[in-house]
């Protein structure tokens, strides 16, 4: 049986790809974007990712990645990143997916390949290499289930394991590896970052934190910057305002997502949403709110993947 190739994994992305990215597959998006775009701020969580068509630039803390067709990202830890699409045009479109990757599959799947011991200390937290071709049938695959969305729930995360599977014996194996291994600081500074994911609205008690890694307190700081670039503040400053721009669209007042989000003072929130994208908060949710109308990416929106 003849094995798909990289034409073809092309022909399902753009058949697929959407301006909003969501698709109904849970951590999957297809992104498709007809211009070059500003720069744009994420925070990405463990991820893989594929360009299809086009070029992006990423950048993670003072390491930038120049990201083009056939090439494939993993990353294996919650960090901000700028990045913005550098190659694009209505006649040929950047097209890229980006699909979450859950570390519990990674530690599973390592626990029954054994004999893998890294030293995850010193392995990089993202990297790009050229996508293996092993992974162009099982990603038609997952993307083919948009066509059938009764099969999603039971066919997409056995095709997700696959493709996580396929990662593991790739180049990528070895930075997706440190997943799975709980005492490496990736992963002891990523229990302390779910925490904060999942609770953003809270006042942060940095203790607590260094706990939930175990590490002392100045460990877990020094610890937290070198793995997300950042101070565990300033890490739920980016989450907040990250959700602060999601929920914009659709809400009634500034000042109610300010404050929904963690902010005490409507002028720190105005500032701090300026600061990072370069719009105030009403300047920003009323071009969103036009974008939605139309099939663009807004300005200050950078394609995820």
């Amino acid at each position: 049986m003849r094995t798909p190739g990289f034409a073809e994994l092309l022909e399902v992305i753009d058949r697929h790809a959407r301006y909003d990215f969501e698709t109904e597959i849970p951590g999957l998006k297809v992104v498709r974007s007809d211009y070059p775009t500003e720069l744009g701020h994420w925070l990405y969580q463990p991820s893989f990712g594929v360009v299809a068509r086009g070029e992006k630039q990423l950048m993670l803390a003072e390491t930038a990645f120049d990201y083009r067709a056939g090439e494939s990202l993993v990353c294996a830890a919650d960090v901000p990143v700028t990045s913005q699409v550098t190659q694009a045009s209505p006649e040929a479109p950047y097209l890229a997916i980006h699909l979450d990757i859950d570390p519990a599959v990674v530690a599973d799947l390592l626990s029954q390949r054994g004999g893998l011991r890294p030293d995850v200390s010193t392995l990089p937290i993202a990297a790009v290499h050229t996508l293996p071709a092993t992974l162009h049938d099982p990603l038609i695959r997952l993307l083919s289930l948009l066509d059938h969305p009764r099969d999603i729930e039971v066919m997409a995360p056995l095709i997700r394991r696959e493709i996580t599977w396929r990662l593991l014996h790739s180049d990528h194996g070895l930075p997706l590896s440190q997943l799975a291994f709980a005492n490496g600081h990736a992963a002891r500074i990523g229990r302390a970052t779910a925490w904060i994911r999942g609770n953003f609205a809270a006042a942060l008690d940095i203790p607590a934190l260094a706990g939930m890694a175990g590490m002392s307190v100045p460990s877990f700081h020094r610890h937290f910057r070198a793995v997300t670039s950042m101070s565990p503040l300033q890490f739920q400053k980016r989450v907040r305002l990250q959700e602060a721009r999601r929920d914009l669209p659709r809400a009634d007042t500034v000042s109610a997502v300010a404050f929904a989000v963690g902010y005490e003072s409507l002028s720190q929130f105005n500032r701090d949403y300026r600061r990072l994208f370069d719009l105030t908060p009403s300047e920003d949710a009323a071009q969103l709110r036009a974008t939605l109308g139309t099939r663009f990416v807004p300005a200050g929106h950078s394609a995820l993947a």
